[in-house]
């Protein structure tokens, strides 16, 4: 038993070095965004999707196509437009003819969906109908077609960008879909520094090529390691007063909540409070999560999920606002 308890830490150890390894594979192409990067391989390990917001031109393409290319994972690209239809990304059916015996039957051509990672480009600029096409392959991880089911293989991550809706030609994404994010990470501009090393890198000779240096093996195994990283009752808790705090008419809801929020998150924002504080603890080499892991995914977590009210736009607060406020209210465990 010792001996298996040994041989289980050094793979537990070997596990964690990979990610330093994903780390470093990221930052050949990729300049600073250190916080959007850490975020990003969090939703990764926890098993979910996120969604990076940023206005065009900060390499929220480039980011992705870069983890794709860190992942030796099957990567689909789908850049979405008003006129994509559902069986652009789903598949469609054809109709196949036997020349032999003249036998005519229909067979399932998969579409780009059928991939391990997918990054869904511009996700806001095609209409609800196609966006709509993604809610099922997000949270069944399955796809139904002409009366059949089919599996998407493991594992099976959306990485979707969007424009802020102030920009011209975007839908705002129905708040069902929003919901199958386990992440909203915003992509702000680089520092001055940051974006005077991405002119130079990006204006001269060839860069790096992206090393490979995780399977889709070695993916499966950290999402399950990450359910084994230990979270304290006092965090369990601590999380699901803030979740519940986030709701007009709790009783543990601070003004901001009544004044700014007309609908709050429900519990599927705490199994991703958990889960990404988890990983998070993961991705630093630790066993157990902390409280500073909860604070710093909170608003990621939440953003998305909370409903604004007319009164929130009208005097210019956000839902990260509303996050800090639930912070500073709700007290973290001492420990």
């Amino acid at each position: 038993m010792a001996e298996q308890g040994v041989s289980d830490a050094v793979a537990v150890e070997r596990r964690i070095a990979v990610l330093g390894d994903l780390k470093r594979a990221i930052a050949t192409a990729i300049v600073g965004q250190g916080d959007v990067v850490e975020q990003l391989l969090i939703g990764l390990l926890a098993g979910g999707h996120c969604l990076l917001e940023g206005v065009p031109g900060l390499g929220k393409t480039l980011l992705v196509r870069t983890l794709g290319e860190a992942l030796r994972l099957d990567f689909r690209r789908v850049q979405f437009t008003p006129d994509l239809m559902p069986s652009d990304i789903l598949g469609t059916e054809l109709l196949e003819e036997d020349h032999g015996t003249g036998h005519r039957s229909f067979r399932f051509q998969k579409g780009p969906v059928f991939t391990n990672l997918l990054l869904a480009d511009e996700l806001n600029r095609t209409p609800p109908k196609t966006q709509a096409a993604l809610l099922e392959a997000m949270q069944e991880k399955t796809v139904s077609y002409g009366g059949q089911t089919y599996r998407l293989p493991r594992p099976f991550f959306v990485l979707a960008t969007q424009n802020p809706l102030e920009q011209a030609g975007t839908y705002p994404l129905p708040e069902a879909q929003l919901d199958r994010f386990l992440l909203l990470v915003r992509v702000g501009y680089p520092s001055a520094g940051e974006e005077r090393d991405i002119l130079a890198r990006t204006t001269g000779s060839a860069g790096e090529d992206v090393p490979t240096v995780m399977t889709g093996e070695d993916v499966l195994a950290l999402q399950a390691l990450v359910r084994e990283v230990y979270l304290s009752d006092d965090l369990l808790e601590w999380i699901t007063t803030l979740v519940r705090a986030s709701r007009p008419g709790d009783p543990q809801a601070p003004e901001a909540v009544g004044n700014y929020v007309r609908w709050g998150a429900g519990p599927r924002a705490g199994q991703a409070l958990v889960l990404c504080a988890k990983a998070r603890a993961l991705l630093n080499g630790r066993l157990a999560a902390t409280r500073e892991d909860v604070a710093a995914l909170a608003a990621p977590v939440m953003r998305h999920r909370l409903l604004m009210s007319f009164a929130a736009e009208a005097e210019g607060k956000t839902a990260d606002d509303v996050v800090a406020a639930l912070l500073a209210h709700c007290p973290a465990p001492s420990a």
